[in-house]
């Protein structure tokens, strides 16, 4: 699964920034500043207006140490148009173009007085520093001489002001945020900003903002916030708004939805960059018709579908980027000599192959990624001639043999990677061929036997991942930490076993990851390493943790010490430091849940699975930037602090198998506004639920079930129209059915089993008909051992649309990442399945369930369950149910377990019932029915006849089950 992460800058990218901007401002510099007479003729003065507009400007910015402008030309009584960063018209000495861009000037905000510079063409204010301020809401829509505008990386917020939609001259228009993105395990990458990551432009309308641009050659609104236009984001791009559109880059703005063929209406379109987005959908065929596309890049996204190939037959295509797009599927065609291509990345995809040898013909390429999931080949030997590549990346299972001897012959790599592959083998000594390698990744595969000594020679490897593999022999940490520009190391999940060594000098790391190493105590070498990212999970290590290391680990990001056997915290039950990640899930610690100090950083704490015993009372309130919270399964006891809720940014809280009772904090339920996942399942709450939801909430499940909660469900709870799962089984709620949460329509899980529910259900339970009672997306529902009655109307089961067609499923988990650190939590549900009590704790959304046991239904079995086609389990026992068996239930081909035992049933069994072929569990006992005779055969033989496999020893105990149960309960002759 692909994820990004947002995460605050540090000293490097402050370093970065400073030597960007100056390479900006020096380019401004040369341009701009000091314009000399042409020919003899002396160069016009500004105007009195311009030069004291631009003076209030230059007093509103300051000069720091970090600037690389200091505007010292900017004196009153000179020639402003003279000036640094400024041009003037040769006529009338009006201002035409301000350009400070890459100065690095700090101001509170953005001067109204640039809006007196009325004739300006060019205005670029880029990478200075405004303050978090927002755009002035007023004074854009004067400046309608406008063709350039750029306002990127210089830390503003808020909206953007309506008054720059109205610009129709504007050619290009610049409102991003600059961004770097490192690219970590697995497809999780970093993403961080030079500035303030928390500082979003907000665009809720982008058709409004674009709708008069006419002129608009570029659009770059990275790092803005578009999430408020949803699926219709795109449509504002066409023919008619956008004409003469080149360059469209959204990335990292929060985009959510399809590729729209309003797209194919704009033929000048040479850059397409959506890349860090939700887009999901298909890649559109039509963007192979664009004909002067150059660069298409979708990266980290969530499309799918099969790649069209035609787009590779667009002779302009230099750059195609669609990586960590897992659901896009295809093979790559033949490459002619004649392509383009510099980039071709296609790897972390579902492409099947054959990978061609004629990529050997791409002779200019210099980045190279594929895929292969099923077909399986040993990779083209012809990818050895491609001698410009200095990025090679290959995935898939379908990639298999060993590390083909050619790799160590591209002597100009920087970056090679194979991962989620089927190589094997050893790594070659040859592979030291490779030393301008800084990114070397070989995880997910079948590496094995030890780690080459080469590997420490490499003077410019900066980032090391060969986790997940089958290497062996015990490795020295010193032996790393000698490389000079390692920053990032993994060596997690192998069959090595890690030692220390010996290292004396200090140094600093971004991440290092450990896990399953056979690691028995903190390596006393990281007194001297600074790590930013620290996994030491599922390992040996017992004991408290020693208080040297919480004091080292003050400045750390994250921090994983789970799966291990520590008993103590180690520094008086609190820990130390700015860490803002911490998992010390599954160890043996006892005590309360220790609070962190300094507290205020802490953005996701695991503390599941241990010993502690209280939460305590001032716990939210120490914790306020916290967003992800698990203490679950723990022997936590009293009541769950109201301060809890001082955590306003609190997006999951999992305090489930616990002993804690009282009630539940109204403020969890009235007055939080982000939270996504509340479960408290497993405790002994009681009294009723709160009443007042808000109208904005937050929750994607609610798990309330096995505890003493009575009264009836709070009828706001319809607010929470994200409400995908909610689970109040095992409980006292005495209410009627709520036809009411029909409305909510995400509404996937709804279990309410064991409670004192009652009445009718379905339409016949609402008094009017404003609300038709349809769950249209519902898969699972469990009303079983309540006290309804009445009729199951045949009706309201066609409603349940989500259990008749597939749905276009993007995942095949119920699940959401959650936090600053998109933490993945996979939603829960406890039912009976198969004839057992099941915990689900992952629901796929290919499981679907019906269960009204233990109820008191009359009346026949429904015909139109029969059309529920995806049904897997289906539970009508222990009714009143008459009348015989409907042979509709032979139409559900997906059914795993039927039971419609204890009834009043009669007549014969159908036939159609033996053509389920993945039914494994089948009960019709206490029942007035019968075996079926066809041509003379007893319905078990038809049974033994077509239901085969690893089903029939389940069959054939039943079939017995059921002879020995014929003259006890009343099951008549089998024929």
């Amino acid at each position: 699964m692909s994820s990004i992460v947002k995460r605050r800058h540090d000293p490097l990218s402050l370093l970065y920034l400073v030597i960007l901007g100056a390479q900006l401002s020096s380019s401004v510099a040369v341009r701009y500043s000091n314009h000399t007479s042409v020919g003899g003729v002396q160069p016009v003065h500004c105007l009195p207006d311009q030069a004291s507009a631009l003076l209030r400007l230059r007093r509103s910015f300051t000069v720091t140490n970090e600037s690389v402008c200091t505007l010292g030309s900017w004196r009153a009584g000179t020639n402003c148009c003279r000036w640094e960063g400024v041009r003037c018209h040769d006529a009338n000495g009006r201002v035409t173009s301000l350009d400070l861009g890459g100065c690095l000037l700090e101001s509170p905000a953005l001067d109204p007085a640039v809006f007196s510079l009325t004739s300006i063409r060019h205005l670029n204010l880029a990478w200075n520093y405004f303050n978090g301020s927002q755009l002035p809401a007023s004074g854009f829509e004067r400046l309608a001489e406008l063709r350039h505008l750029n306002l990127s990386s210089s830390s503003f917020g808020g909206h953007i002001p309506v008054g720059i939609g109205g610009l129709t001259n504007l050619v290009s228009l610049d409102l991003s945020t600059s961004f770097y993105v490192v690219e970590d395990l697995d497809g999780y990458s970093e993403i961080d900003t030079y500035s303030d990551p928390s500082l979003w432009l907000v665009e809720p309308n982008i058709t409004s903002l674009v709708a008069n641009l006419a002129n608009l050659r570029e659009l770059n609104l990275d790092w803005a916030d578009l999430s408020r236009n949803g699926p219709e984001w795109c449509t504002a791009f066409s023919n008619s708004t956008t004409p003469h559109l080149q360059v469209l880059s959204l990335r990292h703005s929060i985009l959510d939805g399809p590729i729209c063929g309003s797209l194919s209406s704009i033929p000048s379109l040479t850059v397409i960059d959506l890349q860090y987005n939700h887009l999901y959908g298909s890649i559109p065929d039509f963007l192979a018709d664009l004909p002067s596309l150059s660069v298409l890049r979708l990266t980290l996204n969530n499309l799918e579908g099969q790649f069209p190939v035609r787009i590779f037959s667009n002779q302009n295509l230099t750059a195609l980027d669609i990586r960590h797009n897992v659901g896009i599927s295809g093979s790559l065609p033949d490459f002619s000599s004649d392509s383009k291509l510099v980039k071709l990345l296609v790897s972390h995809t579902n492409l099947s192959g054959p990978i061609p040898s004629s990529l050997g013909n791409l002779k200019s390429l210099n980045m190279l990624g594929v895929a292969a999931t099923d077909f399986t080949q040993e990779l083209p030997s012809s990818i050895g001639e491609l001698t410009s590549l200095n990025f090679l990346e290959a995935t898939g299972a379908g990639i298999v043999g060993s590390m083909p001897s050619w790799v160590t012959r591209l002597s100009s790599l920087v970056r090679l990677e194979f991962s989620s592959c089927g190589l094997s083998g050893h790594i070659p000594s040859s592979i030291s061929n490779l030393m301008n390698l800084n990114w070397l990744a070989l995880y997910s595969c079948n590496f094995s036997d030890p780690i080459p000594p080469q590997l420490y020679k490499f003077t410019q490897m900066k980032r090391l991942y060969l986790h997940s593999n089958k290497f062996t022999g015990t490795v020295k940490l010193s032996s790393f930490y000698e490389i000079p520009h390692l920053i990032s190391l993994s060596l997690s999940n192998n069959r090595l076993s890690v030692i220390d060594g010996e290292f004396n000098s200090s140094g600093e790391m971004l991440s290092l990851r450990l896990a399953s190493c056979n690691i028995t105590s903190i390596p006393d070498t990281l007194r001297n390493i600074r790590v930013r990212y620290l996994d030491l999970s599922d390992n040996q290590i017992h004991g408290a943790i020693p208080t040297w290391a919480w004091k080292i680990w003050d400045n750390m990001i994250a921090l994983n010490l789970s799966h291990n056997q520590f008993n103590t915290i180690g520094f008086n039950s609190r820990f130390l430091g700015g860490i803002e990640a911490l998992d010390i899930s599954s160890n043996l610690i006892e005590g309360p849940i220790p609070i962190p100090i300094p507290s205020p950083g802490i953005e996701m704490f695991d503390c599941s699975n241990n010993l502690f015993s209280s939460i305590p009372n001032n716990f939210g309130s120490q914790l306020i930037s916290i967003s992800y919270l698990s203490a679950a399964r723990n022997n936590l006891s009293g009541e769950i602090p109201p301060s809890i809720c001082d955590a306003r940014g609190l997006q999951f809280l999992d305090l489930s198998y616990n002993n804690l009772s009282g009630l539940i904090p109204p403020c969890l339920m009235e007055d939080t506004y982000s939270l996504g996942v509340l479960n408290l399942n497993a405790n002994q709450l009681q009294g009723e639920l709160p009443h007042n939801f808000r109208q904005d909430c937050a929750p994607e499940e609610i798990n309330l079930s096995n505890n003493w909660i009575e009264g009836q469900l709070p009828r706001s709870l319809a607010y929470c129209r994200g409400l995908q799962v909610l689970d109040i089984g095992n409980n006292h709620i005495n209410d009627t059915f709520p036809c009411w949460m029909s409305m909510l329509p995400q509404l996937q899980v709804l279990v309410l089993k064991s409670n004192q529910f009652f009445g009718h259900v379905g339409p016949s339970a609402v008094r009017n008909n404003e609300n038709h009672c349809e769950f249209t997306n519902l898969r699972i529902l469990s009303l079983a051992s309540n006290d309804f009655y009445g009729t199951l109307p045949n009706n309201w089961f066609k409603s349940f649309s989500s259990m008749v067609a597939e749905s276009n499923i993007r995942t095949l988990l119920m699940q959401n990442v959650f936090g600053q650190f998109d933490r993945t939590y996979q939603f829960t549900t406890a039912i009976t399945y198969r004839g057992s009590a099941v915990t689900f704790s992952k629901i796929l959304k290919t499981l679907v369930i019906i269960d009204v046991s233990d109820n008191a239904f009359h009346g026949t079995i429904p015909e139109s369950i029969g059309e529920l086609v995806l049904l897997g389990g289906l539970n009508m026992s222990h009714n009143a149910l008459t009348g015989t068996i409907t042979s509709q239930l032979g139409a559900l081909h997906q059914l795993e377990s039927l039971d419609i035992s204890s009834n009043g049933l009669s007549g014969e069994i159908p036939q159609e019932l033996a053509w389920l072929d993945f039914l494994s569990v089948l009960n019709l006992s206490y029942n007035q029915i019968g075996w079926q005779n066809t041509r003379n055969t007893s319905f078990p033989d038809i049974l033994k006849s077509h239901i085969h496999g690893k089903h029939w020893p389940v069959w054939t105990s039943i079939v017995q089950a059921m002879w020995q149960l014929s003259s006890k309960h009343d099951i008549t002759s089998f024929g």
